[in-house]
């Protein structure tokens, strides 16, 4: 007689409990370069393989810019994206920060400009309105300075902090400035170095992923994004920088993060002072309340949305009022005067910095050894002094790095002198440049003079860099 077979189906229905399925097999990298290639759809494991394999090694240099390539020429919808973004999070350390901050951690990035010192001013004034500022910075790029860097013109400023003493800096301060461990988001520091070497720097979805993946790992409540675009930014167009600004809301909200992102203009330099050490004193006089009104004008406003995203304040009206207060009452500054101290910076200089006049700062800081002044060559109302070639003359003179560690000369600078709008006699002096060289060469000084565009019209008031703002799909402008 033949052994009854029992139907395993039935073997499970009696209590039994069914092994779970084996989680699928990986897909070898070639497949998953060939899958984007030709227009498919990466799913999230396929994505966190290829993010596995990059920090391990075993992707080859040649594998990690075919699939950059393939990123860039085919695109990624939006949860490839956040599956990226967050892949590339979790590639590295983690920050945790104790409970009761939750609802207190933001934190602001910008695509980069000329003479944006909003980081300087921002982060304090935030501190000093309640909330917790764990702002990891870059280095300057290209034409844009860093924030890292001016700040390091202030002698002793150290943006080396441990994920330990980061937490220190947010209980004494509110804030802190430092630069990007290599156990934060290691992922992200091959695919950046990658993409800069393939012609893939331009992609939307990998200029996403860089700058949000960031943010994850500071387990932020709200985060507002700076998206400049202009003849200084990196999107000409201010379409482009909106496709940005929306990808970048949409993602974030997908990953549980509320990003707001605002377009702001970056043809002009923003403020008065390109340099480091020249902005870093801008910055100061921000934060005695007076400085650049086009300045305070972007600081107030960020600083406003943020504090609305975060539920700080009723209406967004009432979030820049607060910040504006900060920036009036000094409380601001002595929160920034609290970093310098704990980050490095002599507690004497500090004071004497955050305390003295625009004359005595300027003593304490690395200073230029020569001033030359430009003056202007015909009649004409200022519509524009051109921050692209303004900026590229002060890279010769040392303001930026042409490789990577270079020294930079922090008294290297310029000033203007003059307001868009304003009318100039031919003849007035209307930039003022700090080098360390005898004098500018005649290139140099052509380049300069090619940056100021006067013309006819009747002088006029200059309008405000901030362009819109995109919000999180389930809010509304306030």
């Amino acid at each position: 007689m033949a052994t009854p077979v029992t139907p395993v189906g039935d073997l499970w229905s009696g209590g039994l409990q069914r092994p779970p399925d084996p989680p699928p097999e990986p897909k070898p990298l070639p497949d998953l370069i060939r899958l984007k290639r030709d227009g498919g759809r990466l799913s999230e494991q396929d994505i966190q393989s290829f993010v596995r394999a990059v920090v391990a090694g075993s992707a080859q240099g040649a594998q990690i810019g075919a699939m950059l390539m393939a990123i860039r020429l085919q695109g990624m919808d939006l949860e490839e994206t956040v599956a990226l973004t967050q892949a590339l999070a979790n590639s590295g350390q983690q920050l945790e920060w104790p409970a009761a901050w939750h609802q207190q951690l933001v934190d602001k990035h910008s695509t980069g400009g000329v003479g944006d010192k909003v980081s300087l001013v921002l982060a304090p004034a935030l501190a000093a309105c309640g909330c917790k500022v764990p702002m990891i910075s870059g280095r300057g790029l290209g034409h844009t300075g860093g924030t890292l860097d001016k700040l390091e013109s202030i002698p002793g400023f150290t943006v080396i902090q441990s994920p330990e003493q980061m937490q220190g800096l947010l209980e004494k301060v509110g804030c802190c400035i430092v630069g990007q461990s290599k156990e934060l988001v290691p992922a992200d520091g091959i695919l950046y170095e990658a993409r800069d070497v393939t012609a893939t720097v331009d992609s939307l979805p990998l200029i996403t992923a860089s700058i949000l993946s960031k943010k994850v790992v500071e387990r932020l409540s709200a985060l507002v994004v700076d998206v400049k675009f202009g003849g200084a930014a990196v999107f000409p167009h201010q379409e482009e920088a909106r496709e940005l600004a929306r990808a970048l809301v949409g993602v974030g909200a997908g990953l549980g993060l509320r990003v707001a992102a605002a377009l702001t203009a970056m043809d002009h330099p923003l403020g008065r002072s390109v340099g480091h050490t020249l902005e870093v004193e801008e910055a100061l006089l921000c934060m005695d309340g007076a400085g650049p009104p086009d300045l305070r004008d972007v600081v107030t406003r960020l600083g406003g949305a943020l504090l609305w995203l975060n539920g700080q304040a009723e209406a967004q009206a009432e979030g820049a009022a607060r910040v504006a207060a900060a920036l009036d009452d000094g409380s601001a500054r002595d929160r920034f005067e609290r970093m310098l101290a704990t980050q490095g910076v002599d507690p004497g200089l500090a004071r004497a910095l955050c305390s003295g006049t625009p004359a005595q700062r300027r003593q304490l800081l690395p200073r230029a050894r020569e001033q030359e002044e430009l003056l202007a060559p015909a009649d004409g109302t200022v519509e524009l002094v051109r921050a692209l070639p303004l900026a590229r003359v002060l890279h010769e003179l040392g303001a930026g790095r042409s490789c990577a560690g270079e020294p930079l000369r922090f008294g290297v600078g310029a000033e203007l002198l003059v307001d868009v709008g304003q009318r100039l006699r031919r003849g007035s002096p209307w930039l003022r440049v700090h080098l360390d060289a005898p004098a500018l060469s005649d290139p140099q000084r052509r380049a300069l003079q090619g940056a100021l565009v006067l013309s006819d019209r009747e002088p006029f008031a200059a309008p405000s860099p901030f362009s819109e703002l995109i919000l999180p799909p389930t809010d509304a402008q306030q």
